[in-house]
């Protein structure tokens, strides 16, 4: 007798999302994540960017605490000093980049931040060709120079480049969390990241004027930012290689320019559309070039 095949428990809705194509999966879950900062924007005017983040961070850790409690174990305890260094760099690079996008057009401060785990990607490769994309990421921040302090706020700018070194931490982190806590540890970091923003956000002020249509913006900020793109992103790496979401994930600066211009109604200096240019070549670069299949980590950040 042929042992009959248990029956399917997917849901319509897995069903579907495993029909879509891989590289669409990371296609909407890039744009998902600009749409997420672009609603962050509207809510800048009454919370600020600082109790803004707070928001978006706790209502994402309880989002994705839900979703991962039965993956929560005894790992959690033993490296919990592993998942606070996580939470702090998630928690202090979402304050720098919602500080940036308050100051300088989105598609403008993602094109900085994205040189950060450019960099990692490039260096840790200790390969000379890997230089040359460097430096024409190098080149395309140079290109933003003359505007900082006019066009461009130079604040905004260094947290943009802050917000930048910690995506390039969190490259470097979050492997590290996925082996040794689990599909639960990205949910605990982001626990820790509320608690870490929550004095920030009680010191500038904003959150004494939450009511129920600001709390349904942060929560779409936390949907669109976190939970939808990371459900899609995992559902499309186990059916593609590491190298094609890399080269997928280059157009995280075009797609938030494009967000900036149409939703924001943000039009970027004409020196910074070319930093862009070279910013996002040189991420495709390093990605095709890099022969051990790794890939640029999606960001901490909106």
């Amino acid at each position: 007798m042929t042992p009959q095949e248990p029956p399917r428990t997917d849901g319509p809705v897995v069903r579907a999302v495993s029909a879509v194509p891989p590289p669409a999966l990371v296609l909407v879950s890039i744009v998902s994540i600009q749409l997420g900062a672009a609603v962050a924007v509207q809510l800048f005017d009454t919370l600020g960017p600082i109790s803004t983040t707070f928001l978006r961070v706790a209502l994402s850790a309880v989002l994705l605490l839900v979703a991962r409690r039965h993956q929560i174990d005894g790992r959690a305890r033993r490296h919990l000093g592993l998942l606070l260094l996580f939470g702090c760099v998630i928690g202090l690079t979402n304050l720098a980049f919602y500080g940036a996008i308050a100051r300088i057009p989105l598609g403008v401060a993602v094109a900085i931040e994205f040189v950060g785990p450019l960099g990692v990607a490039a260096l840790t490769s200790r390969r000379p060709r890997e230089f040359v994309w460097i430096g024409l990421a190098v080149v395309g921040l140079l290109l933003l120079t003359p505007d900082i302090g006019g066009d461009l706020d130079p604040v905004g700018v260094a947290l943009a480049l802050v917000a930048g070194a910690g995506w390039a931490s969190f490259v470097v982190i979050s492997p590290r969390v996925a082996r040794d806590v689990g599909d639960a540890g990205l949910a605990l970091a982001m626990a820790v990241a509320s608690a870490v923003t929550l004095p920030f956000a009680l010191a500038a002020g904003g959150l004494e004027q939450l009511d129920v249509g600001l709390l349904a913006g942060a929560m779409a900020v936390a949907i669109l930012s976190t939970a939808l793109p990371l459900s899609l992103e995992f559902e499309a790496l186990k059916r593609m290689t590491a190298r094609a979401y890399g080269v997928m994930v280059t157009l995280v600066p075009v797609v938030a320019l494009i967000v900036g211009a149409l939703i924001l109604s943000q039009a970027p200096p004409a020196a910074a559309l070319l930093a862009i240019a070279c910013i996002t070549v040189a991420a495709i670069g390093v990605n095709l070039t890099d022969r051990r299949g790794t890939e640029i980590a999606p960001p901490p950040s909106g």
